[in-house]
């Protein structure tokens, strides 16, 4: 059993830090997956404040037949969806420049060299269907089981999102990579 899955049953059981545990695990990673679907930082956090207190408020909901991760993705999924058709929102705007510096600070930690940076950059611009399947699968590493169940496909057409992603991907970093002088040498 992963730490999460461990640190929820010490929850249960009555041990309350465990719950900061979980925070620390999960806040973040959550954040930075709403934030996808809403393209707002405050909005994001809000969501996944009401995605961990889900834990708190249907404490038997979870049986540990999958991951916590999982779980947790599944619910924040359902629930940026449901902002988004609360707010009537379709497709999320583009952050303005405020927001930018929030998401870059938020995002710190996961995008560690510029390449990255502009990967992720780069990946704003893919549907958001290929965005989802691009989150889960490569930085939250989950399997193509897990994600194909957080959002509800099958697994051959999770497969075919990622490759179309993948390849929207290297001719967008292809790109970049031209413009910014970093092509590579024959």
């Amino acid at each position: 059993m992963h730490s999460g899955e461990n640190s929820y049953k010490r929850y249960l059981e009555g041990d309350e830090s465990a719950f900061t545990e979980l925070l620390e695990l999960y806040f973040d990673k959550l954040t930075l997956f709403i934030n996808g679907y809403l393209g707002d930082v405050h909005a994001s956090e809000d969501v996944a404040i009401d995605t961990m207190l889900e834990l708190v408020i249907h404490k038997k909901r979870f049986a540990f037949k999958s991951s916590l991760k999982t779980y947790l993705f599944a619910i924040a999924r359902h629930k940026a969806l449901s902002h988004l058709r609360k707010h009537r929102r379709v497709i999320p705007v583009p952050p303005d420049e405020l927001e930018l510096s929030d998401r870059c600070s938020l995002e710190a930690d996961a995008l560690k060299t510029e390449r990255l940076r502009r990967l992720h950059g780069a990946m704003g611009e893919l549907p958001q269907e290929q965005q989802t399947a691009v989150h889960l699968v490569y930085i939250e590493g989950m399997s193509y089981k897990e994600a194909a169940g957080i959002m509800k496909l099958g697994t051959k057409r999770l497969d075919n999102l990622l490759s179309a992603a993948k390849r929207r991907l290297r001719a967008e970093l292809a790109e970049l990579d031209r413009g910014n002088g970093y092509e590579k040498k024959s």
